[in-house]
This record gives structure tokens, sequence and C-alpha cells, in this order.
């Protein structure tokens, strides 16, 4: 379960580590959707051998033990879905995000 205060800064551009039963899974918040109610999800993407990797996380899921932010982007984020992350590379998404 995820507290509230963790809750409230998970947001696009920020580098999250999702403890999972199962492992964990490190990356990029892509996008945030409906808020805090029962159906809110956020979807995560990480780069795993090459190949871009993306998750959706219901927010209330039982399967996700705890959730780490790692970085908070250091520049203003303008948009609320990065979906235009997924075609750029590291060095790029760096110089945007400020990391």
């Amino acid at each position: 379960m995820i507290d509230a205060e963790t809750l409230k800064k998970l947001k696009p551009g920020t580098r999250v580590k999702v403890h999972e039963k199962q492992g964990f899974f490190e990356g990029i918040v892509l996008a945030r959707k409906h808020g805090t109610e029962p159906g809110a999800t956020f979807t995560v993407r990480a780069k795993l051998a090459d190949i871009g990797v993306e998750k959706v996380y219901p927010i209330y899921s039982p399967n996700i033990k705890k959730l780490e932010i790692l970085t908070t982007p250091k520049r203003r984020v303008r948009r609320a879905k990065l979906y235009y992350l997924r075609n750029l590379p590291e060095k790029k998404i760096r110089q945007k995000l400020g990391v």
C-alpha cells in the first residue's frame, strides 16, 4: 500500500522504484491517471536490455509492497503525460527533465 505522502510526490517525470511481491521495477513515471479514486493508475517506463518496457500499476494494488521515490525532475514538467519520452534516447530524457 502506498502512503498519502508518497502519493503527493508521485508525478510525471519522477524516477521511482516499485517494490512488488516478486522483485522490483525501476523507471520514470510517464503518466498518472484518475487522481486518487479507486481505479487510479500510474505508468512506469524503463529500458531493459535496450528494449523499452512499460508497466501500468493500480495505485491501490495489494501487489505493491513499497514505492520509493528516487529523484524528482529539476526542471518544471509542463505536461501531464510524458509519452513523448518514448521516442527519445536516455541522454535527451535526462536533459529535458534536468536529472
